[in-house]
């Protein structure tokens, strides 16, 4: 980061701050481990979690009340004022940045995570169809809430910057809310890069790895990582795997079996479908892990037939691990817009597809020469995206907003 930027005074805002949730709140947590050693941080948040318990050196935290947890656009709205009110300076704090990762009608730096409510309501749809949802709209106070919020956080100001998090987002965004166009910028989220990839690790990490997660030692394990199991596209990869194990295109010592990683209230629904589909045996629900390295160091492939991923965090940490991976493309997921397919990832075009995607897996699986070249290219693009290189991005751009004037040097 820049050796002559000056000590900023910077707020974060996000409900929840912790490394073991959601991307957005990865994304965030990384940003202020990041940027603590050189600016004065605080967070607003109504909960917050450190995998080791340990609060960021020199980080000050603000807890944030919670009277109404449901519903959550009450609680969105409960947040928003009551981080407006605790950064104002009529409350005694002056911020130089307020960073807000939420859905908050102010703040000077807005990072978006997720498409656009209005992107949902109205994109795609016209003439009687665009009335109809106002009609929703309007009788829905949540939907009111979200489209205001949202309405007032995108409003151009000289003094605003918006933040997305992929190319295909921004186009997103923009069609959305064109009047913000020439605020927003694209700073992907990052990774901090393992000294030793899970490829270079060796049999035996592997070994171990698969013996602490319960998984069998021998044979190939694809992983699966995620929080919504419908939405990251599991129902599509379980029947992919019941594609490749019903097939005699693999030799029996070849056939996968699943890891499935993540809290998910929908894993009851999944263990069914996998019933049904006759692979309950060889499909491992982990549930959520603290350490999910342990979950890359056990893999063979990392397979993402999402349906919607703004960036997907999880395809960029297994490729920092030397991970092949098998992932939607960039309609889908925003980080295949950085990828180039057969050279550091298989790129598939139709998640809802199970046999195109076992006949990625089944490529992967059985071509030793291709993985060498996927884990090579996927290590070599994650080096690229590491954290502090993201950091550098986002100091670059409080300091524009703090002082619009300010010539910025990069180190």
């Amino acid at each position: 980061m820049s050796g002559t930027a000056p000590r900023l005074r910077v707020a974060v805002l996000t409900r929840n701050f912790s490394g073991q949730a959601g991307g957005a709140e990865r994304y965030a947590m990384a940003l202020v481990e990041q940027l603590a050693a050189r600016h004065e941080i605080h967070v607003f948040a109504q909960s917050v979690e450190h995998a080791n318990g340990i609060p960021i050196p020199g980080v000050t935290y603000h807890a944030v009340s919670m009277p109404f947890r449901k519903p959550r656009w009450v609680n969105q709205l409960w947040f928003a004022t009551a981080t407006w009110w605790g950064t104002r300076a009529a409350s005694g704090s002056r911020f130089d940045v307020v960073h807000a990762h939420e859905n908050t009608w102010h703040g000077n730096v807005q990072t978006v995570h997720v498409l656009p409510v209005r992107h949902n309501l109205f994109v795609g749809r016209s003439g009687v169809k665009v009335a109809l949802r106002w009609l929703k709209v309007l009788t829905s106070p949540r939907l009111l809430a979200y489209l205001w919020l949202e309405r007032q956080r995108y409003a151009p100001n000289a003094g605003r910057a918006v933040v997305v998090t992929s190319e295909s987002l921004r186009s997103i965004f923009v069609a959305a809310y064109p009047r913000a166009a020439g605020m927003t910028s694209v700073i992907t989220p990052g990774i901090a890069l393992p000294a030793v990839s899970a490829a270079s690790a060796g049999a035996a990490a592997k070994s171990m790895a698969r013996q602490k997660l319960g998984l069998p030692v021998a044979g190939n394990c694809v992983l699966f990582v995620g929080n919504d199991f419908q939405k990251k596209g599991l129902q599509t990869l379980l029947e992919a795997i019941g594609l490749l194990q019903a097939s005699d295109t693999l030799p029996t010592s070849s056939l996968p079996f699943l890891a499935v990683v993540g809290h998910c209230a929908q894993q009851p629904h999944f263990r069914q479908q996998a019933e049904r589909l006759g692979i309950a045996s060889q499909v491992y629900f982990l549930g959520g892990l603290d350490d999910v390295s342990l979950a890359y160091r056990a893999a063979d492939c990392l397979a993402h037939p999402t349906r919607e991923d703004t960036f997907a965090m999880v395809v960029l940490e297994a490729m920092a691990h030397a991970l092949p991976v098998v992932v939607s493309d960039a309609r889908y997921c925003g980080i295949s817009g950085l990828l180039a397919d057969d050279i550091n990832a298989l790129i598939l075009d139709d998640p809802r597809d199970p046999a195109l995607l076992a006949a990625l897996l089944q490529r992967v699986l059985s071509d030793p020469a291709l993985r060498r070249q996927l884990s090579a290219g996927a290590r070599e693009l994650a080096s690229g995206h590491q954290w502090s290189d993201v950091a550098r991005l986002q100091e670059a751009l409080y300091l524009q907003v703090a002082d619009p004037t300010a010539i910025i040097y990069a180190s």
